[in-house]
């Protein structure tokens, strides 16, 4: 009960009072309010932003045992669309997007500065790197000679010979999020605390490219891990995004509610307790039916974590 109690009050922490068409004046001042997160009451104008409720402080020597997981969120799923679905100018009183298109904004506006190469969070990427791995743009033949003539592509050129290949926000279909299972012996709980966030996609720099017979080459279709962003930096532009909901337009849940309280399907792919670096499918290769088994595994020595936890 005491873990259900706490569940409700994170969520109902992210609530937030939306804007709403009913007291504008004028679609476009509506507009203008809601692009700048304001909201009127009465006759005054007030900011809609909201902070974070902000994680405890955690000593090591508080955490009673510990395991740390790397997870794929599948946008197929029907629990994890809301991830997906992007709709930012499409309806007057309500406007979504997807999370991969909120953290994309965010990095390259320099919103949140905490963004990395990889998972190990070593190489931070400027907005202009993010925007490289991004995109390509392919100049063809033709364009090509045109230029060694000694003369600039006109406008309508550059068009007609130029391909520009971008991962959108409808390409990026799988996260990856990593975070700490870890029994908190102050209150006797298992917390769960999100680490980092990914966006696959397909990479721009193999698009385009053929072999020698003319076919596209092997990998075209194969998703990289496109950025990282570390969880905790991001949690404020998160909190202030909200999930589109079908069933009540008026009921806000921000995405930092729904990560926090788990609130999507996800499948286990590492973790600090497996075999060699922790990689399924390098110590159970080209067997699909017992990675997943070997995922399921994991899940319940999560759950074994808490039942454990009363015999100490």
């Amino acid at each position: 009960m005491k873990k259900y109690i706490s569940s409700l009050l994170v969520l109902a922490s992210g609530f937030a009072f939306s804007q709403t068409i009913l007291n504008a004046s004028s679609p476009e001042e509506f507009r203008q309010m809601r692009a700048e997160n304001m909201r009127k009451v009465g006759d005054t104008v007030i900011s809609n932003k909201v902070k974070p409720l902000e994680y405890g402080f955690v000593d090591d020597k508080d955490i009673l045992k510990s395991m740390m997981v790397w997870e794929v969120i599948d946008l197929n799923d029907k629990i994890n669309q809301p991830f997906y679905y992007d709709n930012p100018d499409g309806l007057l009183a309500k406007n979504t997007r997807s999370l991969y298109q909120i953290l994309l904004d965010a990095a390259l506006e320099g919103k949140i500065e905490e963004v990395y190469d990889d998972e190990n969070f070593t190489t931070k990427l400027s907005p202009d790197a993010i925007k490289s791995r991004l995109e390509k743009v392919v100049i063809n033949d033709a364009a090509i000679d045109i230029l060694n003539s000694g003369r600039q592509l006109t406008e309508q050129e550059k068009k007609e010979y130029t391909d520009i290949f971008k991962t959108t926000t409808e390409k990026v279909k799988v996260l990856k999020i990593m975070g700490m299972w870890f029994i908190d012996k102050r209150d006797g709980q298992m917390k769960y605390r999100p680490l980092g966030l990914a966006a696959m996609g397909p990479d721009p720099a193999v698009q385009g490219v053929y072999d020698a017979e003319g076919k596209p080459i092997a990998g075209k279709d194969e998703l990289i891990d496109l950025f990282w962003v570390y969880y905790p930096k991001a949690r404020e532009i998160l909190s202030n995004n909200y999930v589109f909901n079908r069933k009540n337009s008026s009921a806000d849940l921000s995405f930092d509610d729904i990560i926090n309280a788990r609130r999507f399907s996800s499948v286990i792919y590492k973790s600090s307790n497996g075999l060699g670096d922790g990689v399924i499918k390098d110590y159970i290769p080209r067997n699909a039916e017992e990675q997943l088994e070997e995922s399921d595994k994991i899940k319940e020595q999560i759950l074994q974590m808490e039942n454990d936890m009363w015999n100490y």
